[in-house]
């Protein structure tokens, strides 16, 4: 059998490493008093262990019933139950959701968008959630409290915030990806400058630890500083590349093939933003040196100054 001819990639920066699993494939630790977070190092979840039962937050479904492990390993230790009492959504997609059903009647919480875009998918997998809200939503179990809070698409119309108050945390999941760049498209997200600005909202809450939903590791406040450092020099590139590059040549080499020239054209501003936003970040956060990344975010944001904010738009004499 051949050994595909796969490249080599940067040394990952110390900002990138994460948790090491134990045998059975997971890590869990406390954030603070009675929150834990588990991963399996690409996904997050977390729980709150209380005297009235446990809350999971998120059940991403490759660390599955590692959850429920994790949850068992930490209450036995604690010494209160391990029952599941409720499970929030922080959005619907199934990657963070997927492993929902492993938990038969607990009381599932999420955005009211969330509810409908379930029962939309119709994913048993995924039960929609019974306990819904617009725009706030307090969480009150066993003398803990969590507050819910949508405020705007970004990664997703529905994706959430999640303040631990009395426990100096925020889970806000697939914004910032503490020590790496955004994987495909900004995250795959799906409103811009609500993308954009999602970071600066996180930083209005009060807390010291961050559950981003990835990776390995609790972030901080300096992750979510550095990612909108990334991010603001890719709009900043974007913004440099749309008024230097000429889309001339391409309009005189495809003039009947519209798609051509338009290709032709957005494809070198993409790769003029991309360039040095490469170069600064390789070695700053994990996977800059992969150049797809951030291409595929690159053009995310530059379509969303073209399209949401208007740069380069002329209007015909």
């Amino acid at each position: 059998m051949s050994t595909p001819d796969l490249p080599d990639y940067a040394p990952l920066p110390d900002v990138a490493q994460g948790a090491a699993l134990n045998d059975q494939g997971y890590h869990v630790e406390r954030v603070e008093r009675n929150l834990f977070w588990v991963t399996d190092t690409v996904y997050l979840s977390a729980f709150l262990a209380t005297p009235d039962g446990v809350v999971v937050f998120d059940a991403p479904p490759t660390i599955g019933n590692n959850i429920r492990r994790a949850i068992d390993e930490v209450t036995a230790s604690e010494g209160t139950t391990n029952a599941v009492t409720h499970l929030v959504y922080s959005h619907h997609h199934a990657d963070h959701a997927g492993a929902a059903s492993l938990f038969p009647g607990a009381v599932l919480i999420g955005h009211e968008d969330t509810r409908r875009r379930l029962l939309r998918d119709d994913d048993p997998t995924r039960p929609a959630p019974t306990v819904t809200f617009s725009d706030t939503y307090t969480l009150e179990v066993g003398g803990e409290r969590v507050e819910l809070a949508w405020r705007g698409p970004n990664h997703t119309p529905d994706n959430i915030f999640i303040h631990f108050p009395d426990h100096d945390a925020l889970m806000l999941v697939d914004v910032i990806n503490p020590g790496w760049v955004p994987i495909f498209n900004s995250n795959l997200s799906e409103d811009m400058p609500g993308y954009i600005d999602a970071p600066a909202q996180a930083l209005e809450y009060k807390w010291v630890h961050l559950i981003a939903g990835h990776l390995g590791r609790l972030g901080t406040r300096a992750d979510v500083e550095l990612h909108q450092a990334y991010i603001a020099d890719v709009v900043a590139a974007s913004y440099a590349a749309l008024s230097s590059v000429d889309p001339t040549p391409y309009l005189a080499k495809y003039p009947p093939n519209h798609w051509g020239w338009v290709n032709g054209y957005l494809e070198e501003v993409t790769t003029t933003a991309t360039k040095p936003v490469v170069e600064k970040y390789t070695g700053v956060l994990g996977a800059a040196d992969i150049e797809p990344l951030t291409y595929t975010t690159t053009f995310m944001l530059m379509q969303s100054l073209r399209l949401d904010k208007g740069v380069g738009s002329q209007v015909h004499p």
